[in-house]
């Protein structure tokens, strides 16, 4: 009988479920978990996980008082949320969960810096080792100042919302513990710009992106590592096996769990050290620069600090309902 695509990817990859479903991760069994404000407020209206958003919302009036007005208890619950599903799904996986910070931080250093700070608080408290926990941050050149000044503090972070070379390198440069870059919506731009419907595997944009900033690390020995994320298909997948993480959804990861055949290993440091690649290094207006010169990356970037925004402030609204409901 044949292995499974997921075992075999086990073996070169550390899978990380790209997810707020705790009953996905029970069921595929990551190393690590991640999670985003999308996916936050989304599993906050599963009937499921409505306790843990009237816990919160209970212990958020509890620390207030009966004085507090509805608006404080709903901001006080919405910082602590993330945090409340972090906590639940660190007792499921042995390593690491992502928790975001707000993404209408994204510009401003000094606030990222406090709200990272203030997370890990939050989980310290709990008597969660910091070394579990990776604070999520926008590959803004804010947010990886913000982050440098973190992993300084042992706040270790995960860049996320990267889709050019020039996020990456700015972020191995600052000894950031690990980012993000996101094959699928490079691909949702490209198909879009180009009038294409589809890429085969190899020569998806998402995939090329991710690719090179592997070897470009590699090659350079930097410590940051390469976790690719939002997959649209399986073959976007199995193209990157041997990337040092991957954070896939629950519906590919069961896509990959269902299929048998043999998964050849296509990163490897090794290979990248042989590799003939020019050493950039990137300042503010370099980066700048190149952010400018990267329609996609300016367009997708602007994009997902929207959508994650505008997730934000529906589960705002999602919490001052539940609120009232609560309070009657």
């Amino acid at each position: 009988m044949g292995r499974n695509l997921l075992e075999q990817l086990k073996e070169v990859t550390v899978v990380v479920a790209d997810t707020g479903d705790i009953q996905a991760i029970e069921t595929f069994k990551p190393r690590d978990a991640t999670t985003n404000p999308s996916l936050i407020t989304a599993a906050a209206q599963m009937p499921q996980y409505q306790g843990i958003v009237d816990d919160t919302l209970k212990a958020a009036r509890a620390s207030l008082g009966a004085e507090a007005s509805a608006a404080q208890v709903v901001s006080l619950a919405f910082d602590r949320l993330a945090v409340s599903f972090g906590l639940k799904i660190l007792e499921i996986i042995p390593g690491r969960v992502s928790t975001e910070v707000d993404a209408r931080l994204s510009f401003d250093t000094d606030a990222t810096i406090a709200k990272g700070r203030d997370l890990i608080a939050q989980y310290e408290a709990q008597n969660v080792a910091r070394d579990r926990v990776l604070i999520k941050i926008a590959a803004t050149w804010e947010g990886i100042q913000a982050a440098a000044v973190l992993e300084k503090e042992g706040i270790h972070c995960n860049l996320t919302l990267l889709f050019g070379l020039h996020q990456a390198i700015a972020c191995a440069e600052n000894g950031i513990t690990l980012i993000s870059p996101f094959v699928g919506r490079i691909l949702d731009w490209y198909k879009k710009d180009t009038g294409r419907d589809s890429y085969a595997p190899a020569e998806d944009p998402g995939v090329v992106s991710v690719t090179e900033i592997y070897n470009y690390y590699k090659k350079f020995g930097y410590k940051t590592e390469v976790m690719g994320a939002s997959f649209r298909n399986v073959g976007e997948i199995t193209e990157l096996a041997g990337s040092d993480l991957l954070t896939i959804a629950p519906s590919l990861l069961a896509e990959l769990q269902a299929t048998e055949g043999e998964l050849p290993r296509k990163l490897d440091p090794e290979n990248a050290a042989q590799l003939t690649i020019e050493k950039l290094s990137i300042d503010k207006a370099t980066f700048e620069r190149m952010h400018a010169e990267n329609r996609m990356a300016t367009d997708k970037l602007a994009e997902g600090i929207s959508g994650f925004a505008a997730a934000l402030e529906a589960l705002e609204q999602l919490l001052a309902a539940r609120l009232a409901s609560l309070e009657g």
